[in-house]
Order: C-alpha cells, then sequence, then structure tokens
C-alpha cells in the first residue's frame, strides 16, 4: 500500500469512527426545563433508556428556558414548575399545549447558620420579610420568638435567589403571596421576581451551591437539591399553625385535598394547603407537549415515555424525595394521553 493510499484509507477510517460515534451519540427526544425535578428526571431518561433503548437529551435551564423553547419548537417536549399562562399557551408555535404532571415535590428554605443544631421553625411572613429585605438579622425576635432555646447570631442575613426564569421562583412566590399580603401587594408571584435584596445564582443547583459556600445566607430549593448537598432547612408553619418538616409524607399530604375534577387541565396550585400534616411550599412540576405532534415517529415515542413514567417512574420518585402523584390522578393522565394527536392519528393508546 502507497503513501497516498495510505493517507486515503486512514482519512476514511477516522471519517467512519466519528459517524459512528455521532450515531451513539444521537438521541430520539429532546426536552429542557425546570431544575426542580431534574435529579427525578435524570433517573427517568436513564432508566428508560436501559429498557428501551430510547434516548432522551433534557437541559436543565431553568422553567422560563423550558416553556420558551417548546414555544418556538426547539425542543420535543418542555418542563416547568410554573403552569403557563393563557398567554404563553396562545403564543406557542405547535398549537396547544398540554400540561402532564409527573411528581410533586417541596420547596424548602435552606440556610447556611453556624452552631445551629437542629431545624429552625420559621412562619409564612417570617419568610417573606426575610426575603423582601425587612427581617436583615439573624437574631431578628421575630426569627428568636419561633426557636425558644436556640441561640441565633447576631449576624447579616445573605438572600441567595433565583437569577433565571424559575418555576421554583413561581412556586415560592406563589406560597409567599398567599400568606403575606404585604408580598403580595408589592412583589407578587411570577417565574422572575423583582428581588429588593439578595444575590442571584442559576437554577436550583447555584443557589444550593450559593448557600453552601457562604455563612449566614439563606436560600430557597427543592427539596433534592438541599439533601444532596447537606444543607439545613427550616421547618414551616402551616395553614393549621403547625411547623411542618418538608418530606414525601407531608407533600403528599398537601396534595391529598386537590379534588381535581375530570375536565381539569392540571394548571392548580396546592401551597398553603388545607391539614394539620400538610407542608406549605408543595408543588406539581408538569411535563409540556404539543396536542398535535408533527413527527409521527416522535410523537409516538414521546406518548410511550409518559405512560412507561406514569407505570413504572412513578415507583421510583421516593428515592429521590418526590412524592408520586395520588393513584386517582395518574388513572385521569394515562387516559388523557389519548388526546395527543400524531398528524391524523390518535396515537395515546400505543404500547
Amino acid at each position: 500500500m502507497n503513501k497516498t493510499v495510505r493517507s486515503i484509507a486512514t482519512a476514511l477510517a477516522a471519517v467512519a469512527f466519528f459517524a459512528g460515534s455521532t450515531a451513539a451519540q444521537s438521541v430520539d427526544l429532546t426536552g429542557a426545563g425546570a431544575t426542580f425535578p431534574y435529579p427525578i428526571y435524570s433517573k427517568w431518561f436513564s432508566d428508560y433508556a436501559k429498557s428501551t433503548g430510547v434516548k432522551i437529551n433534557y437541559q436543565s435551564i431553568g422553567s422560563g428556558g423550558g416553556i420558551r423553547q417548546l414555544s418556538e419548537q426547539t425542543v420535543d417536549f418542555g418542563a416547568s414548575d410554573s403552569p403557563m399562562s393563557d398567554q404563553e399557551i396562545a403564543n406557542a408555535k405547535g398549537g396547544p399545549v398540554l400540561h402532564f404532571p409527573t411528581v410533586m415535590g417541596a420547596v424548602v428554605i435552606t440556610y447556611n447558620v453556624p452552631g445551629i443544631k437542629r431545624p429552625l421553625n420559621l412562619s409564612g411572613d417570617v419568610v417573606a420579610d426575610i426575603f423582601s429585605g425587612k427581617i436583615t438579622k439573624w437574631n431578628d425576635a421575630r426569627i428568636v420568638a419561633q426557636n425558644r432555646g436556640v441561640t441565633l447570631p447576631n449576624s447579616d442575613i445573605l438572600v441567595v435567589h433565583r437569577s433565571d426564569g424559575s418555576g421554583t421562583t413561581y412556586i415560592f412566590s406563589d406560597y409567599l403571596s398567599a400568606v403575606s399580603p404585604s408580598w403580595l401587594s408589592t412583589l407578587g408571584k411570577g417565574k422572575e421576581i423583582k428581588w429588593p435584596v439578595g444575590l442571584g445564582a442559576k437554577g436550583n443547583e447555584g443557589v444550593a451551591g450559593q448557600v453552601k459556600q457562604t455563612p449566614g445566607s439563606v436560600g430557597y430549593v427543592e427539596l433534592a437539591y438541599a439533601k444532596q448537598n447537606s444543607l439545613a432547612f427550616a421547618n414551616l408553619k402551616n395553614a393549621a399553625g403547625r411547623y411542618i418538616t418538608p418530606s414525601i409524607g407531608s407533600v403528599t399530604a398537601a396534595a391529598a385535598g386537590a379534588k381535581l375534577p375530570k375536565t381539569t387541565d392540571y394548571r392548580v396550585s396546592i401551597v398553603n394547603a388545607a391539614g394539620k400534616d400538610s407542608y406549605p411550599i408543595s408543588s406539581m412540576t408538569w411535563i409540556l407537549v404539543y396536542q398535535n405532534q408533527p413527527d409521527a415517529v416522535k410523537g409516538a415515542k414521546l406518548v410511550n415515555f409518559l405512560r412507561w413514567a406514569y407505570k413504572d417512574g412513578e415507583k421510583t420518585a421516593s428515592s429521590l424525595d418526590y412524592a408520586p402523584l395520588p393513584a386517582p390522578i395518574v388513572a385521569q393522565l394515562q387516559s388523557r394521553l389519548k388526546t395527543i394527536r400524531v398528524a391524523d392519528a390518535r396515537v395515546g393508546g400505543a404500547q
């Protein structure tokens, strides 16, 4: 083999190698959005790929980004911890959008206060005043009054909040709007808030990381992120007047009173729920899909994944500190999958 032939052979081999690598890395579905459910979604996508060979690439970019990418049709599905507004749905380029709740979780108040050995107790009005900058010291009388026997330092409180469009922010601000008239009238609820104080960080990951490395800080993250980073988190006073620890059980209790009619579109809030055992910052999280799927192959794969998630994925939710959906809601959602249409064919019943 002369030098020229060897060079051509080497080049062809390189092309074949890279082509093979690209094929191996190809994905069947793409999604983007909420960081709140990222730990459980990562497990689901991994388990589903092992079970079916279908690869799903998910970018944890925040709920606002997920809604934007779905609306622009640059991903096959979006994910959000805040329901899309009527206007956002109207602006989506692919037509009607369906909300499919997947699991439920807790947003926790996490903090880094050296020397504190037991969870702090906090009420909603105090949390609102901390995050609006009205309470600025850890030994403020209103915090001390709820934590008898705890020696709180005379140190500044550094608020850490989300810097990106965030469903976690939506859930948190939805709760604060429900428990604090002052918050409702000034800052309100939304995926983005005009924070009067504090330091911004991107994603649940960013807020958890910032709190972990900053003594005196306080932030809000999904429960799994606080646990993964060994962060302290507060017991919150619920609508029944009891201080409740965030857990699978207390999130399930918050959802127990949600009696959804069969005609619901699942854009519902369960913050500050009634019930003596309810954790007050509980929420569903949603996968967002177009009702009309233009790509028959991708549409069928998306529906089949969601069917698997409800049948098998829910069983693993608690392993990552998410609460599975109640069985009656899962049954309703399995039926709702049949309303997704691929081209002219209804595929929700595909197995």
